[in-house]
Protein backbone atom coordinates (compact mmCIF):
# COMPACT_ATOMS: atom_id res chain seq x y z
CA UNK A 1 0.00 0.00 0.00
CA UNK A 2 1.06 3.57 -0.65
CA UNK A 3 2.27 5.24 2.58
CA UNK A 4 0.22 8.12 3.86
CA UNK A 5 2.92 10.73 4.26
CA UNK A 6 0.93 13.82 3.34
CA UNK A 7 1.09 16.99 5.41
CA UNK A 8 -1.57 17.25 8.07
CA UNK A 9 -3.00 20.79 8.25
CA UNK A 10 -5.41 20.21 11.13
CA UNK A 11 -5.06 19.57 14.83
CA UNK A 12 -4.16 15.91 15.10
CA UNK A 13 -5.10 12.84 13.05
CA UNK A 14 -8.67 11.59 12.63
CA UNK A 15 -9.83 8.31 14.08
CA UNK A 16 -9.13 5.44 13.48
CA UNK A 17 -5.86 6.43 11.80
CA UNK A 18 -4.75 7.99 15.07
CA UNK A 19 -4.85 4.56 16.72
CA UNK A 20 -2.64 2.95 14.06
CA UNK A 21 -0.22 5.88 14.13
CA UNK A 22 0.20 5.77 17.90
CA UNK A 23 0.65 2.00 17.63
CA UNK A 24 3.53 2.61 15.22
CA UNK A 25 5.08 4.95 17.79
CA UNK A 26 4.44 2.41 20.55
CA UNK A 27 6.37 -0.32 18.74
CA UNK A 28 9.29 2.00 18.05
CA UNK A 29 9.44 3.33 21.59
CA UNK A 30 9.23 -0.16 23.04
CA UNK A 31 12.41 -1.10 21.15
CA UNK A 32 14.71 1.36 22.90
CA UNK A 33 13.05 0.87 26.28
CA UNK A 34 13.12 -2.93 26.12
CA UNK A 35 16.75 -2.80 25.13
CA UNK A 36 17.71 -0.46 27.95
CA UNK A 37 15.76 -2.37 30.59
CA UNK A 38 17.14 -5.73 29.48
CA UNK A 39 20.73 -4.45 29.42
CA UNK A 40 20.45 -2.86 32.88
CA UNK A 41 19.09 -5.98 34.55
CA UNK A 42 21.56 -8.24 32.76
CA UNK A 43 24.71 -6.25 33.63
CA UNK A 44 25.87 -8.62 36.41
CA UNK A 45 25.39 -11.62 34.08
CA UNK A 46 27.11 -9.89 31.17
CA UNK A 47 30.02 -8.97 33.43
CA UNK A 48 30.46 -12.62 34.41
CA UNK A 49 30.04 -14.02 30.89
CA UNK A 50 32.39 -11.49 29.28
CA UNK A 51 34.86 -11.61 32.21
CA UNK A 52 34.83 -7.90 32.98
CA UNK A 53 34.39 -5.92 36.19
CA UNK A 54 31.13 -4.26 37.33
CA UNK A 55 32.40 -0.76 36.50
CA UNK A 56 33.50 -1.81 32.99
CA UNK A 57 30.18 -3.55 32.34
CA UNK A 58 28.40 -0.19 32.60
CA UNK A 59 30.01 0.69 29.23
CA UNK A 60 27.42 -1.66 27.69
CA UNK A 61 24.83 0.87 28.85
CA UNK A 62 26.91 4.02 28.40
CA UNK A 63 28.13 3.28 24.85
CA UNK A 64 24.48 3.19 23.81
CA UNK A 65 23.66 6.36 25.75
CA UNK A 66 26.73 8.22 24.49
CA UNK A 67 25.89 7.51 20.84
CA UNK A 68 22.43 8.91 21.42
CA UNK A 69 23.74 11.96 23.22
CA UNK A 70 26.16 13.06 20.48
CA UNK A 71 23.61 12.71 17.65
CA UNK A 72 20.23 13.45 19.22
CA UNK A 73 20.01 17.20 18.57
CA UNK A 74 21.27 16.68 15.01
CA UNK A 75 18.46 14.26 14.24
CA UNK A 76 15.83 16.48 15.86
CA UNK A 77 17.03 19.51 13.85
CA UNK A 78 16.99 17.44 10.66
CA UNK A 79 13.46 16.35 11.50
CA UNK A 80 12.34 20.00 11.50
CA UNK A 81 13.68 20.29 7.96
CA UNK A 82 13.36 16.93 6.15
CA UNK A 83 10.43 15.44 8.05
CA UNK A 84 9.94 13.64 11.35
CA UNK A 85 8.57 10.55 9.61
CA UNK A 86 11.72 10.05 7.52
CA UNK A 87 14.01 10.39 10.54
CA UNK A 88 11.88 8.01 12.59
CA UNK A 89 11.74 5.25 9.96
CA UNK A 90 15.47 5.53 9.20
CA UNK A 91 16.26 5.20 12.91
CA UNK A 92 14.07 2.12 13.23
CA UNK A 93 15.87 0.42 10.36
CA UNK A 94 19.33 1.14 11.81
CA UNK A 95 18.31 0.03 15.31
CA UNK A 96 16.97 -3.28 14.02
CA UNK A 97 20.12 -4.02 12.01
CA UNK A 98 22.34 -3.10 14.97
CA UNK A 99 20.34 -5.48 17.17
CA UNK A 100 21.40 -8.27 14.84
CA UNK A 101 25.00 -7.14 15.39
CA UNK A 102 24.57 -7.22 19.18
CA UNK A 103 23.13 -10.75 19.03
CA UNK A 104 26.07 -11.95 16.91
CA UNK A 105 28.81 -10.22 18.97
CA UNK A 106 31.39 -12.60 20.44
CA UNK A 107 33.40 -10.19 22.61
CA UNK A 108 32.99 -7.21 24.92
CA UNK A 109 34.50 -4.89 22.28
CA UNK A 110 32.22 -6.22 19.55
CA UNK A 111 29.16 -5.83 21.76
CA UNK A 112 30.06 -2.24 22.67
CA UNK A 113 30.56 -1.30 19.00
CA UNK A 114 27.21 -2.81 18.06
CA UNK A 115 25.63 -0.94 20.95
CA UNK A 116 27.03 2.31 19.54
CA UNK A 117 25.26 1.66 16.23
CA UNK A 118 22.13 0.73 18.13
CA UNK A 119 22.42 4.04 19.94
CA UNK A 120 22.49 6.01 16.69
CA UNK A 121 19.31 4.25 15.56
CA UNK A 122 17.63 4.87 18.90
CA UNK A 123 18.74 8.51 18.71
CA UNK A 124 16.84 9.04 15.46
CA UNK A 125 13.74 7.38 16.92
CA UNK A 126 13.73 9.25 20.22
CA UNK A 127 14.64 12.60 18.66
CA UNK A 128 11.22 12.88 17.00
CA UNK A 129 9.11 10.49 19.05
CA UNK A 130 7.24 13.02 21.17
CA UNK A 131 6.98 15.40 18.22
CA UNK A 132 5.10 12.72 16.31
CA UNK A 133 2.78 12.31 19.30
CA UNK A 134 2.08 16.05 19.07
CA UNK A 135 1.27 15.62 15.37
CA UNK A 136 -0.99 12.64 16.01
CA UNK A 137 -3.03 14.10 18.91
CA UNK A 138 -5.10 17.31 19.12
CA UNK A 139 -3.45 19.95 21.32
CA UNK A 140 -6.22 19.76 23.92
CA UNK A 141 -5.58 16.02 24.32
CA UNK A 142 -1.80 16.10 24.11
CA UNK A 143 -1.43 15.09 27.76
CA UNK A 144 -3.44 11.94 27.00
CA UNK A 145 -1.14 11.14 24.12
CA UNK A 146 1.89 11.65 26.35
CA UNK A 147 0.23 9.50 28.98
CA UNK A 148 -0.22 6.68 26.48
CA UNK A 149 3.38 7.13 25.39
CA UNK A 150 4.55 6.93 29.01
CA UNK A 151 2.38 3.83 29.50
CA UNK A 152 4.09 2.16 26.54
CA UNK A 153 7.47 3.05 28.03
CA UNK A 154 6.40 1.64 31.39
CA UNK A 155 4.90 -1.51 29.92
CA UNK A 156 8.08 -2.12 27.94
CA UNK A 157 10.07 -1.56 31.12
CA UNK A 158 7.88 -4.13 32.86
CA UNK A 159 8.47 -6.59 30.05
CA UNK A 160 12.22 -5.86 29.99
CA UNK A 161 13.21 -7.34 33.36
CA UNK A 162 10.79 -10.23 32.91
CA UNK A 163 12.10 -11.00 29.43
CA UNK A 164 15.69 -10.69 30.67
CA UNK A 165 15.01 -13.05 33.56
CA UNK A 166 13.25 -15.55 31.30
CA UNK A 167 15.91 -15.49 28.59
CA UNK A 168 18.82 -15.79 31.00
CA UNK A 169 17.16 -18.78 32.65
CA UNK A 170 17.05 -20.79 29.39
CA UNK A 171 19.44 -19.18 26.87
CA UNK A 172 22.77 -17.29 26.60
CA UNK A 173 22.97 -13.49 26.63
CA UNK A 174 22.94 -12.85 22.82
CA UNK A 175 19.24 -13.68 22.87
CA UNK A 176 18.70 -10.61 25.04
CA UNK A 177 19.20 -8.49 21.91
CA UNK A 178 17.62 -10.82 19.37
CA UNK A 179 14.17 -10.06 20.82
CA UNK A 180 14.40 -6.58 19.25
CA UNK A 181 14.36 -7.89 15.69
CA UNK A 182 10.67 -8.91 15.26
CA UNK A 183 9.52 -5.78 17.13
CA UNK A 184 11.64 -3.63 14.82
CA UNK A 185 10.17 -5.19 11.70
CA UNK A 186 6.61 -4.63 12.96
CA UNK A 187 7.42 -1.01 13.82
CA UNK A 188 8.84 -0.37 10.34
CA UNK A 189 5.73 -1.74 8.61
CA UNK A 190 3.31 0.31 10.71
CA UNK A 191 5.38 3.49 10.50
CA UNK A 192 5.66 3.30 6.72
CA UNK A 193 1.90 2.94 6.39
CA UNK A 194 0.40 5.31 8.97
CA UNK A 195 2.74 8.04 10.23
CA UNK A 196 2.03 11.57 8.89
CA UNK A 197 4.46 14.10 7.46
CA UNK A 198 5.28 17.47 8.99
CA UNK A 199 2.50 20.06 9.10
CA UNK A 200 5.24 22.71 8.79
CA UNK A 201 8.96 22.57 7.99
CA UNK A 202 11.85 24.93 8.41
CA UNK A 203 13.22 26.11 5.07
CA UNK A 204 16.69 27.24 6.16
CA UNK A 205 19.82 25.27 5.33
CA UNK A 206 21.10 22.64 7.75
CA UNK A 207 24.71 23.30 8.79
CA UNK A 208 26.70 20.08 9.19
CA UNK A 209 29.54 22.00 10.84
CA UNK A 210 27.16 22.77 13.70
CA UNK A 211 26.28 19.07 13.89
CA UNK A 212 29.95 18.13 14.20
CA UNK A 213 30.54 20.77 16.88
CA UNK A 214 27.49 19.51 18.76
CA UNK A 215 28.78 15.92 18.68
CA UNK A 216 32.25 16.99 19.84
CA UNK A 217 30.85 19.11 22.66
CA UNK A 218 28.56 16.46 24.12
CA UNK A 219 30.97 13.64 23.35
CA UNK A 220 33.88 15.31 25.12
CA UNK A 221 31.65 16.21 28.06
CA UNK A 222 30.41 12.66 28.57
CA UNK A 223 33.81 11.05 27.91
CA UNK A 224 35.34 13.35 30.54
CA UNK A 225 32.70 12.28 33.03
CA UNK A 226 33.24 8.62 32.13
CA UNK A 227 37.02 8.94 32.31
CA UNK A 228 36.86 10.48 35.76
CA UNK A 229 34.37 7.89 37.03
CA UNK A 230 36.44 4.97 35.71
CA UNK A 231 39.71 6.18 37.23
CA UNK A 232 41.53 7.04 33.97
CA UNK A 233 44.81 8.96 34.23
CA UNK A 234 43.92 12.46 35.56
CA UNK A 235 46.13 14.07 32.90
CA UNK A 236 44.03 12.52 30.12
CA UNK A 237 40.82 13.51 31.89
CA UNK A 238 42.14 17.05 32.31
CA UNK A 239 43.00 17.26 28.61
CA UNK A 240 39.49 16.06 27.79
CA UNK A 241 37.93 18.70 30.04
CA UNK A 242 40.07 21.43 28.48
CA UNK A 243 39.06 20.33 24.97
CA UNK A 244 35.42 20.25 26.04
CA UNK A 245 35.60 23.81 27.37
CA UNK A 246 37.21 25.17 24.20
CA UNK A 247 34.94 23.33 21.76
CA UNK A 248 31.88 24.01 23.89
CA UNK A 249 32.61 27.73 24.02
CA UNK A 250 33.03 27.94 20.24
CA UNK A 251 29.90 25.88 19.67
CA UNK A 252 27.70 27.94 22.01
CA UNK A 253 29.01 31.21 20.59
CA UNK A 254 28.14 30.10 17.05
CA UNK A 255 24.71 28.83 18.11
CA UNK A 256 23.78 32.17 19.69
CA UNK A 257 24.04 33.75 16.24
CA UNK A 258 21.70 31.24 14.55
CA UNK A 259 17.99 31.85 13.97
CA UNK A 260 17.19 28.13 14.36
CA UNK A 261 20.18 26.62 16.19
CA UNK A 262 20.77 22.90 16.77
CA UNK A 263 21.16 23.73 20.46
CA UNK A 264 17.83 25.57 20.75
CA UNK A 265 18.56 28.65 22.84
CA UNK A 266 15.38 30.18 21.44
CA UNK A 267 13.36 27.52 23.28
CA UNK A 268 15.40 27.87 26.46
CA UNK A 269 14.25 31.49 26.64
CA UNK A 270 10.69 30.22 27.29
CA UNK A 271 10.58 30.07 31.13
CA UNK A 272 8.26 27.08 31.56
CA UNK A 273 10.22 25.13 28.93
CA UNK A 274 13.57 25.64 30.65
CA UNK A 275 12.23 24.91 34.14
CA UNK A 276 10.50 21.72 32.93
CA UNK A 277 13.71 20.67 31.20
CA UNK A 278 15.69 21.06 34.42
CA UNK A 279 13.13 19.00 36.34
CA UNK A 280 13.41 16.30 33.69
CA UNK A 281 17.22 16.10 33.93
CA UNK A 282 17.14 15.79 37.73
CA UNK A 283 14.36 13.18 37.71
CA UNK A 284 16.10 10.94 35.19
CA UNK A 285 19.39 11.32 37.04
CA UNK A 286 17.65 9.99 40.15
CA UNK A 287 15.99 7.17 38.23
CA UNK A 288 19.20 6.00 36.53
CA UNK A 289 21.21 6.09 39.75
CA UNK A 290 18.63 3.72 41.19
CA UNK A 291 18.09 1.42 38.20
CA UNK A 292 21.81 0.83 37.55
CA UNK A 293 22.68 0.27 41.21
CA UNK A 294 19.63 -1.81 42.19
CA UNK A 295 20.64 -5.07 40.41
CA UNK A 296 23.98 -5.03 42.24
CA UNK A 297 22.25 -3.94 45.47
CA UNK A 298 19.71 -6.77 45.35
CA UNK A 299 22.22 -9.43 44.33
CA UNK A 300 25.32 -8.48 46.34
CA UNK A 301 23.66 -7.20 49.52
CA UNK A 302 20.57 -9.39 49.77
CA UNK A 303 21.66 -12.45 47.78
CA UNK A 304 18.98 -12.56 45.08
CA UNK A 305 19.86 -14.25 41.77
CA UNK A 306 19.39 -12.90 38.22
CA UNK A 307 15.84 -14.19 37.80
CA UNK A 308 14.69 -12.96 41.22
CA UNK A 309 16.27 -9.55 40.62
CA UNK A 310 14.49 -9.16 37.29
CA UNK A 311 11.13 -10.10 38.79
CA UNK A 312 11.52 -7.78 41.78
CA UNK A 313 12.54 -4.80 39.64
CA UNK A 314 9.42 -5.28 37.53
CA UNK A 315 7.47 -3.56 40.32
CA UNK A 316 8.90 -0.11 39.46
CA UNK A 317 7.73 0.15 35.85
CA UNK A 318 4.62 -1.99 36.43
CA UNK A 319 2.94 0.67 38.52
CA UNK A 320 3.76 3.33 35.89
CA UNK A 321 1.52 1.42 33.48
CA UNK A 322 -1.39 2.30 35.77
CA UNK A 323 -0.30 5.76 36.93
CA UNK A 324 0.91 7.33 33.63
CA UNK A 325 -2.45 7.39 31.79
CA UNK A 326 -4.17 8.66 34.94
CA UNK A 327 -1.56 11.43 35.19
CA UNK A 328 -2.28 12.34 31.56
CA UNK A 329 -5.97 12.79 32.38
CA UNK A 330 -5.23 14.71 35.58
CA UNK A 331 -2.97 17.09 33.62
CA UNK A 332 -6.07 18.32 31.77
CA UNK A 333 -7.44 19.63 35.08
CA UNK A 334 -4.48 20.19 37.40
CA UNK A 335 -1.24 22.12 36.92
CA UNK A 336 1.63 19.84 35.88
CA UNK A 337 3.89 21.59 38.41
CA UNK A 338 1.75 20.35 41.30
CA UNK A 339 1.45 16.85 39.83
CA UNK A 340 5.18 16.68 39.22
CA UNK A 341 6.12 17.91 42.69
CA UNK A 342 3.81 15.39 44.36
CA UNK A 343 5.11 12.56 42.21
CA UNK A 344 8.79 13.33 42.71
CA UNK A 345 8.35 13.71 46.47
CA UNK A 346 6.76 10.26 46.48
CA UNK A 347 9.67 8.90 44.47
CA UNK A 348 12.22 10.42 46.84
CA UNK A 349 10.52 8.77 49.82
CA UNK A 350 10.60 5.39 48.07
CA UNK A 351 14.31 5.76 47.29
CA UNK A 352 15.09 6.73 50.86
CA UNK A 353 13.25 3.70 52.19
CA UNK A 354 15.15 1.43 49.78
CA UNK A 355 18.48 2.87 50.93
CA UNK A 356 17.55 2.32 54.59
CA UNK A 357 16.74 -1.39 54.20
CA UNK A 358 18.64 -3.53 56.74
CA UNK A 359 21.01 -6.19 55.43
CA UNK A 360 19.23 -9.00 57.27
CA UNK A 361 15.63 -10.16 57.27
CA UNK A 362 14.45 -8.29 54.16
CA UNK A 363 11.54 -10.01 52.42
CA UNK A 364 10.71 -9.66 48.71
CA UNK A 365 7.50 -7.88 49.69
CA UNK A 366 9.47 -5.21 51.57
CA UNK A 367 11.48 -4.50 48.42
CA UNK A 368 8.47 -4.55 46.10
CA UNK A 369 6.33 -1.97 47.90
CA UNK A 370 9.24 0.46 48.05
CA UNK A 371 9.90 0.02 44.33
CA UNK A 372 6.18 0.52 43.71
CA UNK A 373 6.32 3.84 45.54
CA UNK A 374 9.21 4.97 43.32
CA UNK A 375 7.41 3.97 40.14
CA UNK A 376 4.13 5.62 41.13
CA UNK A 377 5.90 8.90 41.86
CA UNK A 378 7.83 8.91 38.59
CA UNK A 379 4.70 8.03 36.61
CA UNK A 380 2.79 10.93 38.13
CA UNK A 381 5.55 13.33 37.04
CA UNK A 382 6.52 12.15 33.56
CA UNK A 383 3.59 12.56 31.16
CA UNK A 384 2.41 16.00 32.44
CA UNK A 385 6.00 17.27 32.33
CA UNK A 386 6.53 16.00 28.78
CA UNK A 387 3.27 17.61 27.65
CA UNK A 388 4.38 21.03 28.89
CA UNK A 389 7.80 20.73 27.25
CA UNK A 390 6.44 19.86 23.83
CA UNK A 391 3.40 22.17 23.87
CA UNK A 392 5.41 25.22 24.95
CA UNK A 393 7.44 25.18 21.71
CA UNK A 394 6.20 26.60 18.37
CA UNK A 395 5.01 23.84 16.03
CA UNK A 396 7.82 24.46 13.53
CA UNK A 397 10.29 23.85 16.38
CA UNK A 398 8.62 20.67 17.65
CA UNK A 399 11.56 18.52 16.56
CA UNK A 400 14.02 20.63 18.55
CA UNK A 401 11.73 20.50 21.58
CA UNK A 402 11.51 16.73 21.30
CA UNK A 403 15.29 16.55 20.94
CA UNK A 404 15.81 18.64 24.06
CA UNK A 405 13.37 16.45 26.00
CA UNK A 406 15.24 13.33 24.92
CA UNK A 407 18.60 15.04 25.60
CA UNK A 408 17.49 15.88 29.13
CA UNK A 409 16.59 12.24 29.68
CA UNK A 410 19.88 11.00 28.24
CA UNK A 411 21.96 13.55 30.13
CA UNK A 412 20.35 12.48 33.40
CA UNK A 413 20.66 8.78 32.60
CA UNK A 414 24.26 8.88 31.36
CA UNK A 415 25.38 11.00 34.30
CA UNK A 416 23.56 8.68 36.69
CA UNK A 417 25.26 5.59 35.26
CA UNK A 418 28.66 7.34 35.37
CA UNK A 419 28.10 8.30 39.01
CA UNK A 420 27.39 4.67 39.89
CA UNK A 421 30.65 3.64 38.19
CA UNK A 422 32.51 6.34 40.13
CA UNK A 423 30.99 5.12 43.38
CA UNK A 424 32.16 1.57 42.62
CA UNK A 425 35.72 2.94 42.40
CA UNK A 426 35.54 5.21 45.46
CA UNK A 427 33.52 3.04 47.85
CA UNK A 428 33.09 -0.48 46.42
CA UNK A 429 31.55 -1.91 49.58
CA UNK A 430 28.85 0.70 50.04
CA UNK A 431 28.47 2.04 46.50
CA UNK A 432 24.95 0.79 45.80
CA UNK A 433 23.41 2.07 49.03
CA UNK A 434 25.15 5.44 48.63
CA UNK A 435 23.82 5.68 45.06
CA UNK A 436 20.27 5.31 46.39
CA UNK A 437 20.81 8.10 48.92
CA UNK A 438 22.09 10.39 46.15
CA UNK A 439 19.13 9.43 43.97
CA UNK A 440 16.79 10.39 46.81
CA UNK A 441 18.38 13.84 47.00
CA UNK A 442 18.11 14.34 43.23
CA UNK A 443 14.42 13.40 43.24
CA UNK A 444 13.74 15.81 46.09
CA UNK A 445 15.54 18.61 44.22
CA UNK A 446 13.54 17.83 41.07
CA UNK A 447 10.33 18.10 43.11
CA UNK A 448 11.30 21.61 44.21
CA UNK A 449 12.02 22.62 40.59
CA UNK A 450 8.68 21.20 39.46
CA UNK A 451 6.82 23.14 42.13
CA UNK A 452 8.43 26.37 40.85
CA UNK A 453 6.26 26.07 37.72
CA UNK A 454 3.10 26.80 39.71
CA UNK A 455 3.68 30.52 39.23
CA UNK A 456 4.14 30.17 35.44
CA UNK A 457 1.32 30.09 32.85
CA UNK A 458 0.70 26.85 30.99
CA UNK A 459 1.02 26.66 27.18
CA UNK A 460 -2.07 27.45 25.16
CA UNK A 461 -4.34 24.42 24.82
CA UNK A 462 -3.10 22.86 28.07
CA UNK A 463 -4.42 25.61 30.37
CA UNK A 464 -7.20 24.29 32.57
CA UNK A 465 -7.97 24.80 36.21
CA UNK A 466 -4.26 24.68 37.00
CA UNK A 467 -3.18 27.56 34.73
CA UNK A 468 -4.28 30.58 32.76
CA UNK A 469 -3.13 32.02 29.48
CA UNK A 470 -0.79 30.16 27.19
CA UNK A 471 2.74 31.26 26.53
CA UNK A 472 3.24 33.36 23.40
CA UNK A 473 5.79 30.98 21.98
CA UNK A 474 3.33 28.13 21.94
CA UNK A 475 0.75 30.02 19.92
Amino acid sequence: MKPRAEHIPGDGLPMPRRIWAILAIAFGVSLSVLDGAIANVALPSLARELRIGPADSIWIVNAYQLAIMVSLLTFSALGDRVGYRRIYIGGLALFTLASVGCALATSFTGLVLARVMQGFGASAVTSVNTTLVRTIYPQARLARGMGINATVVAFSSVAGPTIAAGILSVAPWPWLFAVNIPVGIAALLLSHRFLPGNATRLRDRFRWRDSLMNALTFGLMMLSVEGFSHGIDPRLVGAGVAAFLVVGYLFIRSQLLEVHPILPFDLLRIPIFSVSLLASVASFLAQMLALVSLPFYLQHVFGYDDVQTGLLMTAWPAVIVVVAPVAGLLAERLHAGALGAAGLLTMSVGLLLLALLPEEGVTPGAVVWRLTLCGAGFGLFQSPNNSILIASAPRARSGSASGMLASARLLGQTTGAALVALLFHLAPDGATRLALFIACGCAFGAAAVSAARLRLPLPEGLARRGGSAGTPAAR
